[in-house]
């Protein structure tokens, strides 16, 4: 018996040549998904690549090369599977009946499909990491803020479209009919869930309104932190300690918000309580030297005001305000170090001392 004998003999419905053709396809792409992944990979990044940016093929590989490889795979293994028959012994339904044979030919779509989403997903990864090195370019905050946005956006028809292809192609659903319904159940989806409703439209209202961008310092209610992202339903926040806060967009556009971004100096205002062994004349040259080193610092403005404010419980109170020249939280609190040291210092010049709560009790004989 020659080899064109023995590749034409039949097995379970099949000849050898075709089950060589199958075994021999699904071995190749073991061996060779990876390498040619990384080569279709590599042509892509060519196409979309840009040289004025830092953004290089090692993270475009890393984002496409298993969904490409999975694609691949899926491919071969189709081009293989062409060549063979179910075998006549397993009485499998037609393709168009419930049964075993519809069951893996909708299967293997519905992974196929998927496969096709997830590399547009990992693209669209690949487009936003290039926006968002572009726009770290730029002094605007806007399309910091903006560009999450639009990944998001991108993302969300992504989906919708896989759904759509699924319900098409697997479940064979008239896509017309189904766009029609949602059109009619849109209206009882948003009543449905008026909540998520109004917080993505609040995230519009932070687009268009602008009242702070990624970065910006802000108060809102009981949190103070900085803006990291602005999404569809809520808005992060990173505190001074590290806690990522997530808030809702409806409450950052409803609630009292203080951009402290926008400020052009920040505010410092508090008491310092000396004892009442201060005399009058170390009180008025404590007040003068700390107006003066106020007026003088390189980091204050000249609207700094230093009063004898009041006499308290157990402390002759001096108010001291000033502003400091920067919004920045870093900035502030370095000031407000140097400023505290440098009160120390004219206090103890002048040979008076820092007054705390204390009460005199007097015993009568």
């Amino acid at each position: 018996m020659d080899l064109e004998q023995i590749l034409m003999t039949e097995f379970l419905g099949n000849t050898i040549e075709a089950y060589t053709w199958f075994f021999g396809a699904i071995l190749l792409g073991l061996i060779f998904r990876k390498l040619i992944s990384k080569y279709l990979s590599h042509l892509l990044f060519k196409t979309v690549k840009n040289k004025n940016l830092d953004v290089g093929s090692e993270k475009f590989d890393q984002l496409l090369t298993k969904p490409i490889g999975l694609f691949i795979m899926l491919s071969i293994i189709y081009l293989g599977s062409s060549h063979i028959q179910y075998p006549p012994g397993w009485n499998l339904d037609s393709e168009n009946e419930i049964g075993l044979k519809m069951l893996i030919n909708k299967g293997f779509a519905l992974i196929f499909i998927y496969s096709i989403c997830w590399i547009l997903l990992k693209m669209i990864d690949f487009a936003g990491l290039i926006l968002l090195k572009r726009a770290e370019l730029t002094e605007n905050k806007m399309d910091d803020q903006l560009i999450p946005f639009i990944i998001e956006i991108g993302k969300i028809f992504i989906y919708i479209f896989g759904i759509f292809i699924i319900m098409g192609n697997i479940f064979n659903v008239n896509i017309a009919a189904l766009a029609t319904g949602l059109g009619i159940g849109g209206v009882a989806l948003a009543m449905a869930s008026k909540e998520s409703l109004e917080n993505l439209l609040g995230s519009f209202t932070i687009f268009f309104d602008q009242p702070f961008t990624v970065g910006d310092v802000v108060i809102v209610g009981s949190v103070t932190g900085t803006i990291e992202k602005v999404g569809f339903r809520s808005t992060r926040i990173r505190t001074f300690d590290k806690s990522l806060v997530t808030v809702p967009n409806k409450k950052m556009i409803d609630a009292e918000l203080d951009n402290l971004g926008l400020r052009s100096v920040r505010r410092v205002k508090f008491n310092v309580g000396l004892t009442y062994e201060t005399s009058s004349e170390q009180m008025k040259a404590i007040v003068n030297d700390i107006q003066e080193m106020i007026n003088l610092h390189e980091t204050t403005n000249q609207d700094g005001r230093v009063r004898f404010q009041e006499f308290g419980a157990s402390s002759l109170d001096i108010m001291v305000m000033y502003f400091v020249d920067s919004p920045r939280w870093e900035d502030l609190i370095n000031v407000k170090e140097d400023v505290n040291y440098k009160i120390m210092e004219i206090v103890k010049k002048h040979k008076s001392d820092f007054a705390f709560p204390s009460r005199t009790v007097y015993l009568q004989k």
